[in-house]
């Protein structure tokens, strides 16, 4: 997400500096990049990162701060009166930035307004969970309440469950890790059912919008998207609008769907208030949120809808490759699928030949991850914890 934020300001010609608190992140190697600092983690040590951001102020001078992950997006949401006095700050208040963070919050309101979601069901006890397999029919997701503790421990965004036992385990298993989780109706259908609407909100009204579907996700069918492409989408840009109106937020976020095949309508799947993952999709395309966020927020100049340019592809090579030889023989796309992003116009989400540093360093981390996953006791360590699937 930072690398994509990082370049869409450069090419812009905006002077950057990245706070990273990741061994492994690599857009402060962005030739785009004037300075770089690493900072406490915001959320391990948030009173000392938030500290150190107030403290480097005085050497960068006044400017915008982008927190361009959930972690950072809840420390400085949380913070942001501590920070205003030293920065523009890119989120809205911990007043509405809870409202998305924590899904419980999203599903509510979008029930109280009318906007298509899954069934969903907020379990207290094991007690609640056992009455609510009684009326249900598997598979089933159980999902966290805030997806960037989840996958901090899991390294996955959800548990797929097909019977009333993994659920069971599926919970325990959260729940022993302090983590709160919600059980949800699985929407049938593969990764090209799953949208995204992108919009910049002001004032209750989305003044930009973009909307892209998946290609590819990773891993398929529970993933976030290693392949996506910009595609006009009517059907979306109503809810879409109306849970952004809902959560009274403002700024840039991304919102994604999945068509429910059962009664072909989009259903609410989770809102990131944050840059994402395929923000160069939309710079590619003509639309670049986070020129237009700085613009707006530095200058006042406030952004108007624009069109954009479709059917251009968005690749994160490392994952699309890497994912495609471990899931060949259960995704069974042809090779023309497989190579078609890649002949079409399309744009990296790492590999730049004008800025080749992030996609060095993201291969040498993938290569220590590799080898670190080969020592002793790593395989022991990974068969713990119980391997949980959808069944067919």
């Amino acid at each position: 997400m930072a690398l994509g934020v990082v370049r869409a300001l450069g090419m812009m010609g905006v002077p950057v500096v990245v706070f990273y608190y990741d061994d492994h992140s690599m857009a402060q190697v962005s030739k785009y990049v004037k300075d770089s600092v690493k900072i406490p983690h915001p959320e391990q040590a948030e009173r000392r990162c938030i500290e150190m951001l107030i403290r480097h102020s005085e050497k960068f001078g006044e400017g915008i701060l982008f927190p361009v992950s959930d972690e950072a997006v809840a420390a400085v949401s949380r913070n942001k009166r501590l920070l205003e006095p030293f920065y523009t700050v890119a989120c809205p208040e911990w007043e509405i930035t809870r409202r998305f963070l924590d899904k419980r919050n999203t599903y509510v309101l979008a029930k109280q307004h009318a906007i298509p979601a899954p069934r969903t069901f907020f379990p207290c006890s094991e007690q609640d969970l056992t009455r609510f397999i009684g009326g249900i029919e598997f598979p089933y997701l159980v999902k966290p309440c805030q997806s960037h503790l989840f996958h901090q421990r899991f390294g996955k965004k959800m548990f797929p469950v097909a019977t009333p036992q993994q659920m069971l385990e599926a919970y325990r298993l959260a729940r022993s890790s302090g983590l709160e989780v919600m059980l949800q109706e699985y929407i049938p259908g593969d990764d090209t059912q799953v949208v995204n609407y992108n919009a910049y909100a002001w004032e209750g009204r989305s003044l930009v919008e973009f909307t892209a579907a998946h290609v590819r996700n990773a891993p398929p069918f529970f993933g976030s998207p290693r392949v996506a492409v910009s595609r006009d989408i009517p059907e979306v840009l109503k809810p879409g609008r109306n849970i952004l109106k809902a959560l009274g937020f403002y700024g840039y976020a991304c919102t994604e769907f999945k068509k429910d095949c059962r009664d072909g309508i989009f259903k609410l799947m989770e809102v990131n208030g944050r840059h994402n993952l395929s923000t160069l999709l939309a710079v590619r395309c003509g639309i670049n949120f986070p020129w237009l966020h700085y613009r707006h927020l530095m200058h006042g100049e406030l952004p108007e809808a624009a069109a954009f340019e479709k059917e251009i592809y968005w690749i994160d090579l490392v994952r699309d490759v890497g994912y495609s030889l471990r899931y060949l023989a259960t995704e069974k796309y042809s090779p023309t699928q497989y190579l078609r992003p890649y002949a079409k116009p399309h744009v990296f989400a790492i590999l730049d030949r004008g800025d080749f540093r992030p996609f060095i360093r993201r291969i040498s981390a993938l290569v220590r991850k590799i080898s670190q996953s080969l020592r002793p006791g790593r395989e022991k360590q990974r068969n713990r914890e119980p391997q949980i699937t959808l069944g067919k």
